[in-house]
């Protein structure tokens, strides 16, 4: 059953405005432990938006899906608990920010905005992202990066604090994947993680962007098709340096540590990795 979302903000209007913070509202995603649907959550959330809360506060997150779905504009979303798949799908400026992990295809086909997981990262992370900025502080699953994607000024990268499984940046068309190969505990301590930087097929179809590995690991066997190993340029350095200065800030991380290790970069053979298996006579 849909609650009435007039009611809830105004509301929650009532107690936020009188500790004088009238631009933030919370949502409670499961009222007396009980998760509600996710259409019913993102009804709330647009109905905060309408009612011009441009900070807006989720708890008790529990797998709801499409959160921040197609959100445009100057909104900040923090997330307590843990949202389900297609995080951020569409969205194109928001900031969203998860205190704990998240499900797969987060920021599918983002086209703008920030999107901080302050955790773990499922499979499929950036998925077809177009812009914007996806930043894990701990270890992503399978495909992560793929199709990723850029154009003109539209630019996305994916940046992982942990280590990453099979397939990373399948097919990227542009962008940039950076992983950085650090485990941060519990206490906040940051220590070399123990897993390999990345799994097999590393950057298979890749015939755009990059893919920066901080490892001095031998990464040449888990190579997909059409992609090489190419030192750090200067070029490449400058590229990447404000991003993970960006990147240390938002996680407390010593940027001193990432010198501790260099980078490798897995960019493409060719613009058309896949050109021998066309049929000659249809291009």
């Amino acid at each position: 059953m849909l609650v009435n979302k007039n009611m809830i903000v105004e509301k929650t209007k009532q107690k936020i405005y009188e500790i004088g913070m009238d631009d933030m509202i919370e949502i409670d995603a499961a009222p007396n432990g009980n998760p509600i649907d996710y259409r019913n959550l993102n009804t709330q959330i647009h109905g905060a938006i309408n009612e011009n809360f441009t900070n807006i506060i989720l708890n008790n997150v529990c797998g709801q899906r499409f959160i921040g779905a197609g959100l445009q504009g100057n909104i900040e979303i923090t997330i307590n608990g843990i949202p389900g798949n297609d995080l951020g799908i569409f969205m194109d400026g928001p900031i969203i920010k998860v205190n704990g992990n998240c499900e797969d295809q987060s920021g599918n086909t983002m086209n703008h905005g920030k999107m901080i997981i302050d955790g773990d990262g499922g499979d499929v992370i950036g998925l077809s992202s177009r812009g914007g900025k996806i930043y894990v502080k701990g270890d992503v699953g399978y495909r992560v990066g793929i199709h990723m994607k850029e154009y003109e000024d539209q630019f996305p990268t994916l940046i992982i604090g942990g280590t990453a499984k099979d397939f990373l940046g399948e097919s990227m068309a542009g962008g940039k994947i950076i992983v950085l190969g650090l485990k941060i505990l519990q206490d906040g301590t940051i220590i070399e993680n123990p897993q390999p930087i990345c799994g097999s097929e590393l950057g298979t179809g890749i015939h755009r962007g990059a893919i920066f590995l901080r490892t001095d690991e031998n990464i040449e066997d888990r190579l997909g098709v059409g992609a090489k190993i190419f030192e750090l340029s200067e070029e490449d350095q400058k590229e990447i340096e404000n991003d993970i200065k960006d990147f240390c800030e938002t996680f407390n991380i010593p940027i001193t540590t990432i010198d501790e290790k260099p980078f490798k970069v897995i960019k493409p053979i060719s613009k058309r990795p896949f050109e021998s298996n066309y049929c000659g006579y249809l291009v």
